[in-house]
């Protein structure tokens, strides 16, 4: 009896062993294999642990009405945003069952309405192309309605600016410079390029820190170069010029910025040179005369005066001198870093901002003549189809396309610690950011967005997604009945 206790005791000594010694070699394997593979930022990062996050998210699907947020609680953006970011993006199933989890009695939710006899597929019509600077040297022409928005290089990694680029040109969209200048990787893509000129005039300034024609012209150079966009402010900080940590200053941003590496890279609040609204018209006329390329600029509206200054001088000027375009930035803008007072309560959302600006372009007959480019929280198809009934041309947006690079919502973007290699510059974390798999995701989610808002647009009855209006849209209103967005509006203009 002792013996058979024995040989027990001993089988299942070599047993445990065994599962040991087979869970060790798993680990190692999971290890390697995680550390090889490009497909998961996460994985390749932290190998094995990070498996755990998947199987935390799919379990979230069963129990977060337990323990966790709902679909449509998180801030900035929630799950069912991000969810369909990651679908598109993945180029997966991206339609839900059962029934919306969206609220359509909470004040403000918007409706589109459908007509009785949808556009059929075969009549849909590819949105057509559209000149911004037709009086330009050399104006740019785009069919792309969705573009990605200004992100730069030092706020993002090296390999997250490549990704971008090349996902851009298989997109055909835009990329925005951001005020960081232009690099060799937003160029490696060989997409078209808005160059951002920022208050610092990062990458146009002569030793002095001014305009230097000299480097404006260098860039008008480049053909991807397409149009330069003046930075006045943005809607996550009005009032508050970029903010680079010193930690993420390198060796290679501080040449192309002209700065000290190691250094906080902050820019000034406002441009030192433009102070009027004809100081302004004048800095526009400079830069397109001196390289022939629309130029137009970004601001988050808040106070309206200076903008009725602005297009009443534009009357007096001529509408020659007018603004290529006009990027309007939102309150619910985001950036890497920003004083939490301004990111929280400074500057109007795009729901009043939009309409504002459009009507008053109307009113002055600049319509035609000035783009309207929108931006700020819009990632979804809905948000954008919203955004072009509202009068936009174009709709910008740097965070969808954060999303569609793998982005988690860390909300790491400030302290050189992202877990996906998209806002760090640590080499270790960067090498889960395989490019070429990430500019296929950005080229995916920027289709599925077009194709979106197509379907919208046939929905209600139209073969063109341009040809949105607001009379399309109702909106909820605070005894949860809705109003056309149209009607609306003109009640409070």
């Amino acid at each position: 009896m002792g013996e058979f206790f024995i040989i027990g005791i001993d089988l299942f000594s070599g047993l445990f062993t065994l599962f040991i010694g087979i869970g060790v070699i798993g680990i190692i394997y999971m290890y390697i294999a995680d550390k090889r593979q490009h497909t998961h930022a996460i994985r390749h990062n932290y190998p094995v642990i990070g498996r755990f996050r998947y199987l935390f998210e799919k379990q979230g699907e069963f129990f977060r009405q337990y323990f966790f947020a709902m679909d449509r609680e998180e801030m900035p953006f929630n799950r069912a945003e991000r969810s369909w970011v990651y679908k598109a993006a993945k180029n997966v199933d991206r339609t839900i069952a059962f029934g919306s989890t969206r609220n359509l009695d909470t004040t403000g939710t918007i409706m589109f309405m459908n007509c009785a006899f949808p556009t059929l597929e075969e009549d849909a019509v590819t949105p057509a192309p559209v000149t911004i600077g037709p009086g330009c040297r050399i104006p740019y022409v785009t069919s792309s309605i969705f573009n990605i928005s200004a992100m730069s290089f030092g706020s993002l990694s090296k390999p997250a600016v490549r990704a971008l680029s090349k996902g851009a040109k298989l997109a055909g969209c835009w990329l925005n410079t951001g005020e960081g200048g232009l690099s060799t990787y937003h160029l490696e893509g060989g997409c078209d390029i808005v160059f951002q000129v920022g208050t610092a005039k990062y990458g146009v300034r002569d030793q002095q820190g001014k305009l230097s024609d000299e480097k404006l012209l260098e860039i008008a150079l480049h053909d991807n170069v397409k149009m330069f966009e003046i930075k006045m402010s943005q809607g996550a900080k009005p009032g508050k010029g970029g903010i680079l940590p010193g930690r993420k200053v390198t060796d290679e941003i501080a040449e192309i910025r002209g700065i000290p590496q190691g250094q906080d890279s902050i820019s000034p609040n406002g441009h030192p040179d433009v102070r009027t609204i004809g100081d302004l018209l004048d800095m526009i006329s400079r830069i397109r005369n001196v390289t022939g390329k629309p130029v137009g600029f970004k601001a988050v509206l808040g106070s309206q005066t200076w903008l009725n200054e602005l297009l009443n001088e534009i009357d007096k000027r001529g509408h020659d001198c007018a603004p290529d375009f006009i990027t309007i930035d939102s309150a619910d803008g985001g950036t890497g870093a920003a004083p939490q007072p301004l990111m929280d309560y400074v500057g109007l959302p795009l729901k009043e901002s939009l309409p504002i600006v459009i009507n008053l372009l109307n009113e002055h007959g600049l319509t035609p003549r000035v783009k309207l480019i929108a931006s700020g929280k819009l990632i979804t198809p809905s948000k954008v189809a919203w955004a072009i009934a509202l009068g936009a041309d174009f709709v910008v947006s740097a965070r969808g396309h954060m999303f569609a690079l793998g982005c988690i919502q860390a909300l790491q973007c400030n302290k050189d610690t992202c877990p996906t290699g998209i806002t760090t510059h640590d080499r270790r974390l960067q090498q889960g950011l395989h490019v070429e798999d990430k500019m296929e995701r950005v080229a995916n989610y920027n289709k599925y967005i077009h194709y979106g808002i197509g379907l919208i647009a046939h929905s209600c009855g139209l073969t063109n997604a341009r040809d949105l209006k607001r009379e399309h849209i109702r909106i909820v209103k605070e005894d949860g009945l809705s109003i056309a967005l149209d009607e609306l509006y003109r009640h409070h203009s």
